[in-house]
């Protein structure tokens, strides 16, 4: 049958269980009576308690013994404090639950099994619920006790042998009343406190306490037969002797008449007194406030001492009154170790040391008086924040911050301490520091060089070196507001001589400016700056790193300065910004190319200019004018328009000056036939051919066009690599005045094609090159040719690097770094919409860049009508692709993370996504019988138009689809050509096209987006959007150009609620970017980012 009562946990049980110090700390704990509420349950073994902590808080304890051997033994304890499980509060427990503190068990808990107690382990619900209350009830007090109290005296000082005489001390004893009515300590000890069952238990409680409270400190667990209160270093005691007070357990002294004890309820103030005798010395006592001065003798109570004790001898040097009294917290120990004696002398020599080291932290603690008025007590020293500036050439200025101490006067008092030190050798008022501190928080604000990074924040440094425009800042605006503070004292130190005045220049800065011809380059030219103000000259190298780092004043070593916002800095500074953007940080002078027209002429119109480089000038004059119409040459078997006629003149332009461009006309104005007149003029006997290349499709295409164009001009054609063909390079283009080849061939046979002379290079879609860490890229820049052209109606398509990557090719001067040119253009631009940036990027590219749109100067071109079809998925396809939709969304947000390392696994997901919005049999041919609206409609369409007598083009990124759609017009009995990247046989079925064999025209948009004219439609149909907007309009492009006779009608058919809206979206953005530069409107947009994937998901 289970015991009705816990069993008793052996001592060394529980220090195994918790270790020996939270053991110790248990006795405490349980001698001052923490441990509340405890509760037996015998059916399970199982100790419950409530425990209060130290910090006031209340914590459930379960503590679960095993019973079945002859010992207990602790299986677990939990608690809800933050140790949380065999800690001192189980300790505890245990300790009262084996009745070893005079505690008891109550009645047994209910068992688990019963209601209240059900779902409640280890800790019962409701005693968490009400633990403070149960930690705060009191027990019902017993009806008769055994008189017990407590014997206090004062014994004598001991003597040691190495460490001197000690003090008299403090010491107290438990008693009880004998027979005849006095306190007698006979039967009770310190060590049987736990016997006396006949006590009353709160008085019992408190000597237990006071028991535990001496063993925590002094670490033995030894009982003498008198506690030395005095050694007691814990305030706790003045709680102990309070609830003593309150209980009623007598404390009296250990004389002849047993008198109470008397305990002060308010703290007593340690007064240093100080008088001064005739001949200087000081005389340093101390007193207690409010005790009053008599033949008591004092002593003190812990160390650092919290207390006093003081008493009167009777005969023999027994006490017969006894007299303790708590000190104040912030009274200094130093000033606790006058007490009880005589007072120490300071001598008049030394006054002045007293006074500074030892009298402000007394005066701070309120604790310095003269009660005999000899000796005035000064004020507390106020903290002076000391700010020294040292002033040294360049300008700059070394600011160090220290605190001085002023008592009186305007002067600091003694040396001046670091700002933020935590050393103890001198006197500090942290506070009043603070307070200082707190009134110049202006100081971060109004020079942000002056602070430095703290785990609270920003804060003042101690020591900080200003240079530069920070200097005029610092002295304009912060020192004369400084000098105005009343706690703060500016101290100037000046070792070369004077403060400098600091004064603002008057006059307008003159700046001369003369370009020198590098001997390493012709592309480039050093630019030799001089300049000055107010008659004094200025080092350019200074005034370059000044602009280049965005300072606001230029100061001069006589302290002269000046602002460096002014028209002609400006434009200085835009050509610094520019030069550092081109890769030439921290160098001390300039270059500039021969491509940066437009910045040196804004230049010239300042009047900076003196002289300039013959060679440079030519350049700058050239690049400046307009190109000179000239006439079309006789080789050109064709009347060009009058932009074509432009265009071609700007060519040859650019040409005869050794200089290249992109000529980025709209698609189907005649790019060929211009780059076709501008060779046919560049033609000379016996100078290299001219190379064009070309994408592989369109290679026939300029055969054909310069067959047609330029027939006396011999073209030849390489469609094969050096190895394959068996024949050198040379051979096959010697005496050719045009060689035709594709991006493939140029990236395979580069050491042969680079091999060779070329009076030009053309690069027709040069969007091929776009990349520039593509190989295909990397030839076109090594290729040695007199100049380049980049031939394409999308000089970018997704981001500006693609448009530096042309102009890399084509001008290589202008932007030579593609860092530089991220940081200084891309990232503003497309990030930001930074639109200052926008213009001046294409201030810098408008001479190397031609756009004509057919809007602009091709009046006499049919309209384009563009419609988009929207069409509903049918309810099955729905059910498919939101399925899908929702798969990919989650498994395409989780790769976002690392968008670069998973970016083919992402695209594979929108792909699948675009496949499925079309025809669900796409992705898989479980769908195979899932109807497609889209192409059912197109069929549908197709049918009219070419009942109708029109023809149309039907482009799709996937062969796939169009694979169905073959399906499907032969069902319907339309006929059709076709086209993608494997047909073989492609200028036959574009022929059969042209001819009119069929009134549809299906193509892929990679194989067909560019390179074809096929005006004979009038009709185009684009079965699935895509997020690049120049890929579209190439393809929209065969049919509306030059040659169309008819209005072109455009349809885009996109599949409501699903990714094509998205991309449609998304296309738009594109489009921005590219108007935004090359047309000239704003923009927002920039490549396809994590963000932009995202709203495709959403």
């Amino acid at each position: 049958m289970p015991a009705a009562s816990p069993p008793v946990v052996s001592e060394d049980e529980i220090v195994r269980a918790v270790g020996p110090a939270a053991f110790a700390r248990a006795q405490a704990y349980a001698a001052l009576g923490r441990v509340q509420d405890v509760h037996w349950d015998p059916e399970h073994a199982e100790v419950f308690s409530v425990v209060s902590g130290s910090a006031a808080e209340a914590y459930g304890v379960t503590v679960q013994l095993d019973v079945r051997g002859p010992e207990p033994r602790i299986r677990q304890g939990w608690c809800d404090c933050p140790v949380g499980k065999d800690c001192k509060h189980v300790a505890a427990t245990l300790l009262v639950a084996g009745d070893r503190t005079g505690g008891g068990v109550d009645d047994p808990a209910p068992s688990p099994a019963s209601p209240e107690s059900a779902g409640s382990s280890p800790t019962s619900a409701w005693r968490k619920a009400f633990a403070p209350l149960i930690a705060g009830a009191s027990s019902p007090a017993a009806a008769e006790h055994t008189a017990v109290g407590l014997l206090v005296t004062v014994q004598p000082p001991l003597q040691y042998r190495w460490y001197g005489e000690t003090s008299h001390r403090l010491a107290a004893r438990p008693v009880v009343v004998g027979r005849k009515g006095r306190w007698i300590h006979t039967g009770i000890e310190w060590t049987s406190l736990a016997y006396q069952r006949a006590a009353d238990p709160a008085h019992l409680g408190v000597l237990r306490s006071l028991l535990a409270l001496y063993n925590a400190e002094t670490s033995t667990g030894y009982a003498p037969q008198w506690l030395e209160l005095s050694a007691i270093s814990s305030p706790l005691l003045w709680d102990l002797l309070e609830r003593a007070r309150a209980v009623g357990l007598p404390i009296v002294v250990d004389g002849a008449d047993q008198a109470p004890v008397t305990i002060h309820d308010d703290p007593v103030r340690i007064e240093v007194d100080i008088s001064r005798r005739p001949d200087g010395d000081l005389l340093v006592g101390a007193r207690l406030n409010p005790l009053p001065d008599g033949d008591e003798r004092t002593g003190l109570i812990g160390q650092p001492p919290h207390g006093v004790f003081r008493w009167r001898s009777g005969p023999g040097d027994r006490p017969i009154s006894i007299t303790l009294a708590p000190t104040r917290a912030e009274d200094l120990p130093a000033s606790a170790q006058l007490v009880g004696t005589a007072g120490v002398v300071v001598p008049a020599a030394e006054a002045s040391e007293f006074a500074t080291r030892v009298l402000p932290p007394l005066l701070v603690a309120e604790q310095v008086v003269s009660s005999d008025g000899s000796f005035d007590v000064p004020e507390l020293p106020r903290p002076v924040l000391v700010v020294t500036v040292e002033h040294s050439p360049g300008p700059t200025l070394d600011v160090d911050l220290g605190w001085g101490y002023r008592v009186g006067g305007d002067s600091p008092a003694g040396p001046v301490r670091r700002l933020w030190s935590t050393g103890t050798g001198e006197f500090r008022d942290r506070s009043a520091e603070d307070r200082v501190l707190a009134g110049l928080s202006w100081v971060l604000d109004a020079s942000p060089l002056l602070a430095e990074p703290h785990a609270t924040g920003p804060r003042l440094a101690a020591s900080t070196v200003l240079s530069g425009d920070a200097v005029i800042s610092f002295v304009r605006d912060v020192l004369p507001r400084l000098r105005a503070e009343g706690d703060v004292q500016v101290v100037d130190v000046t070792p070369a001589g004077a403060v400098p005045a600091y004064v603002e220049a008057v006059g307008e800065p003159e700046i001369h400016i003369r370009t020198e011809p590098r001997p390493d380059s012709t592309d480039w030219f050093d630019l030799d700056v001089e300049v000055s103000i107010d008659g004094q000259e200025i080092v350019f190298g200074e005034l370059f790193r000044a602009i280049a780092a965005d300072q606001e004043y230029l100061v001069l070593p006589s302290g002269t300065y000046f602002s460096l916002d002014r028209s002609a800095l400006r434009a200085l500074r835009s050509l610094i910004e520019e030069s550092r953007a081109l890769g030439d940080r921290g160098r001390d002078s300039l270059r500039v190319s021969r491509y940066h027209v437009d910045l040196w002429r804004e230049l010239v119109e300042l009047g900076v200019v003196d002289s300039q480089a013959q060679h440079w000038r030519e350049a700058v004059d050239a690049l400046a004018g307009e190109p000179v119409l000239l006439p079309t040459p006789d080789s050109i078997h064709a009347t060009l328009r009058d932009y074509q006629q432009k265009g071609f003149s700007w060519l040859v332009f650019l040409r005869e000056r050794g200089l290249g461009g992109i000529l980025a006309d709209d698609m189907g104005l005649g790019k060929t036939l211009q780059a076709l007149a501008s060779i046919a003029h560049g033609r000379r006997a016996g100078d290299p051919p001219f190379l064009v290349v070309a994408p592989t499709s369109v290679l026939s295409n300029w055969a054909a066009e310069a067959h047609r164009f330029a027939p006396t001009l011999r073209t030849v054609v390489v469609d094969q690599t050096t190895a394959k063909r068996g024949s050198p390079l040379a051979d096959r283009v010697a005496g050719a005045d045009i060689v035709i080849t594709s991006y493939t061939l140029l990236r395979l046979d580069a050491e042969h094609v680079e091999s060779l002379p070329w009076a030009g290079l053309f690069l027709d879609e040069a969007q091929f090159v776009k990349n520039h860490n593509s190989l295909a890229h990397q030839c076109a820049r090594r290729l040695q040719a007199d100049v380049k052209v980049a031939v394409t109606g999308t000089p970018l398509e997704n981001n500006l690097m693609e448009l530096w990557s042309l102009l890399s090719i084509t001008a290589p001067g202008l932007f030579p770094s593609p860092k530089r040119f991220a940081e200084f253009y891309q990232r503003p631009i497309e990030r930001d919409g930074d639109s200052d940036r926008l213009a001046l990027l294409r201030r810098r590219i408008s001479p190397f860049l031609l756009r004509r749109t057919k809007e602009e100067v091709a009046s006499d071109l049919p309209p384009k009508q563009e419609h988009v079809v929207e069409v509903d998925l049918a309810p099955r396809h729905r059910k498919v692709y939101d399925t899908h939709l929702q798969r990919e969304r989650q498994k395409v947000l989780g790769l976002l993370a690392d968008l670069d390392t998973n970016r083919f696994e992402i695209f594979r997901s929108l792909t699948m996504l675009r496949q499925l919005a079309l025809d669900a049999s796409l992705v898989s041919d479980e769908y195979v019988h899932v109807p497609s609206t889209k192409l059912e409609l197109v069929v549908e369409r197709l049918a009219d138009i070419s009942a109708e007598g029109h023809r149309a083009l039907v482009f799709s990124q996937f062969t796939s689809y169009l694979a169905l759609a073959r399906k499907r017009l032969d069902a319907a009995g339309i006929a059709y050509a076709y086209l993608d990247g494997s047909t073989r046989r492609r200028p036959e079925v574009i022929e059969s096209f042209r001819a009119g064999e069929a009134p549809v025209f299906l193509i892929s948009l990679k194989a067909g987006g560019f390179g074809l004219n096929l005006t004979e439609a009038d009709y185009v149909m684009l079965l699935d959007p895509w997020w690049n907007p120049a890929a579209e309009n190439q393809a929209v492009d065969r049919a509306h150009r030059i040659g169309q006779t008819r209005p072109v009608i455009v349809q885009r058919f996109v599949a409501r609620d699903t990714i094509e809206e998205k991309v449609m979206a998304l296309k738009a953005s594109k489009s921005a970017l590219f108007d935004a530069v090359v047309a000239g409107t704003s923009t927002t947009a920039a490549g396809l980012t994590a963000a932009e994937i995202r709203e495709l998901l959403a």
